[in-house]
C-alpha cells in the first residue's frame, strides 16, 4: 500500500487541517471527522489504519469513540489528544486500547513519532491476529541429496530474489509448500507468507478470503475483514491448488495481479498491494487449461518461472533419510528414544512406489512408532506394500533367510491381528476399519477374502 489511511477527529478546523498537511506529506492518505458521531459514521463504512481524534468534543468525545471502535475494529490503532490531560483520562484511555495519549501543544515531531509507532503497532496486530500459531518453515524442512532435489534446491536459491511469480507442481505430499515457504524464507521479504488452500474453501468464500469484505457486504459481515492480499502485502502469497479456483475468481486474480491492487467486497476504495505470488497444483496445469479449468492467461501470468517437484518413487536414495527424520520428529513428540531401522524395513521402505509421496511415508512412519515395540522398526511394523488404493506390491526375488519373503507369514499375522482389531473397534463396519487402517475400503476386502475372515 502506498502510505496508510487516516482519520483525524476534531473540532478545530485548524487542528484538522495542520495535522492533514504533516500525514500528507508522509505519503498518507487523510479523512477528516468533526466530532465522535460523524467519525463513527464513516468508521463503520471504511476502513483505516490509523484514527487521531481529539478528546473533547461536542455529540461523542474521544473516550467514547475510542470504544466504539475498539468494538468495530479492534485492530485499529487510536491516538488520543488533548489540551485537558490527566492521569486518570490517561489511564483510562490506556485501558481502552490506546495506541498513544498525547497532551496538547505538542511538537510535530512528537506527534510523527507517535503514528509512526502506532502505524507500526497495527500492522504488528494483524500479524499475529493471523499467524499467532504459524511456524515459520523454510530450508531445515528439506531432507534429501539426491540429485533431482539438488536441482530443486538450486532454483529457489535462483528465484527467490526477484519478485517473479513461480508455479510449483507436483503430485500430492511432494512438498509443494514446504518450496513456497523456501523462496519466500530466502526472498528477504519482509511481508507475511500467507498460504490459501484454494480447493479446501468454498467457491462462495474464497473470494471474501481471498479480497477481505467492509461491514455489511452479505449477510452475515458484521464487522470489516482483511483478506489474504492485504496480509501478504510487502510478503508473498501462496495459491494451493490454483486449479480448482472457480473461473470467475481466477478472472479477479488475474486483474488484481495485473493491477497491483485491489478492492474490498462491498467497498470501492482502492488498496495498493504490494505481493509476490507463488501458485502451486497437483494437476497437470496445460491439460487444466485444454479442459478450461483454468484460464489460459492466469496460466501464463502464473508459470513465469516453473518448479516441478519429483515424486517419491523417482528419488529413492532420499526415502531412508526421510523416514529416519520422521522417526526422530514423532518419537521426540511422543517422548520416547528413536528406534533404528533394520536392513529389512529399509528394503520394504525402498521397495514401494509410495504414491502418496513424502506425506504418506511420515504417517507410515509415525504407525510403526505407535505399534511397534520400540527397540527397532521392523517391516512387520510397517504397513503392507500395498498402501494406497489400488496399488499392489512388485513382487521382488528372495534376497535370503533373513529377507522380506522369509518375514511374509510374520507380516500376514500381523495384518490379520489389526483388521481383526480394526473391525472390532468399528463394531464391523468396514469403511470405517479401512479409515483406521489407512488403506483403500477395496484394499480391506481383498484381506478379508485372503485371510478368511469373511466378506460378507
Amino acid at each position: 500500500m502506498s502510505g496508510n489511511r487516516v482519520l483525524i477527529v476534531d473540532d478545530e478546523v485548524k487542528m484538522q487541517r495542520l495535522l492533514e498537511i504533516m500525514l500528507k506529506k508522509q505519503g498518507h492518505e487523510v479523512l477528516r471527522a468533526g466530532n465522535g458521531r460523524e467519525a463513527l459514521a464513516l468508521a463503520e463504512h471504511e476502513t483505516f489504519d490509523l484514527v487521531i481524534t481529539d478528546l473533547k468534543m461536542p455529540e461523542m468525545d474521544g473516550m467514547d469513540l475510542l470504544r466504539e471502535l475498539r468494538a468495530l475494529h479492534e485492530e485499529t490503532p487510536v491516538i488520543i489528544m488533548t489540551a485537558y490531560g490527566t492521569v486518570e483520562s490517561a489511564v483510562t484511555a490506556m485501558k481502552y486500547g490506546a495506541a498513544d495519549y498525547l497532551i496538547r501543544p505538542f511538537e510535530m515531531e512528537t506527534v510523527e513519532l507517535a503514528v509512526a509507532r502506532a502505524l507500526a503497532l497495527g500492522q504488528m496486530q494483524r500479524e499475529n491476529r493471523y499467524l499467532r500459531d504459524e511456524v515459520e518453515k523454510g530450508w531445515d524442512e528439506f531432507i534429501g541429496r539426491s540429485p533431482a532435489m539438488r536441482e530443486v534446491y538450486a532454483l529457489i536459491r535462483q528465484v527467490a530474489p526477484a519478485r517473479t511469480p513461480v508455479l510449483v507442481m507436483g503430485e500430492t505430499g511432494t512438498g509443494k509448500e514446504l518450496v513456497a515457504r523456501a523462496i519466500h524464507k530466502a526472498s528477504g521479504r519482509q511481508g507475511l507468507f500467507v498460504p490459501i488452500n484454494c480447493a479446501a474453501i468454498p467457491a462462495d468464500i474464497l473470494e471474501s478470503e481471498m479480497f477481505g469484505y467492509v461491514k455489511g457486504a452479505f449477510t452475515g459481515a458484521q464487522r470489516d475483514r482483511v483478506g489474504k492480499f492485504e496480509l501478504a502485502h510487502g510478503g508473498t502469497l501462496f495459491l494451493d491448488e490454483v486449479t480448482e479456483m472457480s473461473t470467475p475468481l481466477q478472472a479477479k486474480l488475474l486483474r488484481a495481479l495485473q493491477d497491483g491492487r485491489i478492492e474490498r467486497l462491498g467497498s470501492n476504495h482502492v488498496i495498493d498491494i504490494d505481493i509476490r505470488v507463488i501458485a502451486a497444483t497437483n494437476h497437470d496445469p496445460q491439460a487444466a487449461v485444454r479442459e478450461q479449468r483454468l484460464r489460459e492467461d492466469l496460466y501464463y501470468r502464473l508459470n513465469v518461472i516453473a518448479i516441478p517437484l519429483p515424486p517419491l518413487r523417482e528419488r529413492r536414495e532420499d526415502i531412508v533419510l526421510l523416514a529416519e527424520h520422521f522417526l526422530g520428529k514423532h518419537a521426540a513428540r511422543m517422548g520416547r528414544t528413536v528406534p533404528p531401522l533394520s536392513e529389512s524395513a529399509r528394503r520394504h521402505l525402498i521397495d514401494h512406489d509410495w504414491p502418496g509421496n513424502v506425506r504418506e511415508l511420515e504417517n507410515a512412519m509415525e504407525r510403526a512408532l505407535v505399534i511397534g515395540p520400540g527397540d527397532v522398526v521392523d517391516a512387520v511394523h510397517l504397513p503392507p506394500v500395498e498402501m494406497a488404493a489400488g496399488t499392489e506390491a512388485r513382487p521382488r526375488p528372495p534376497t535370503g533367510g533373513d529377507g522380506d519373503w522369509a518375514l511374509q507369514p510374520q507380516i500376514d499375522a500381523l495384518e490379520k491381528r489389526l483388521i481383526k482389531r480394526a473391525l472390532a473397534e468399528t463394531g464391523g463396519n468396514k469403511s470405517a476399519a479401512s479409515r483406521l487402517l489407512q488403506i483403500s475400503e477395496r484394499s480391506l476386502w481383498y484381506k478379508l477374502k485372503k485371510f478368511g475372515l469373511g466378506a460378507g
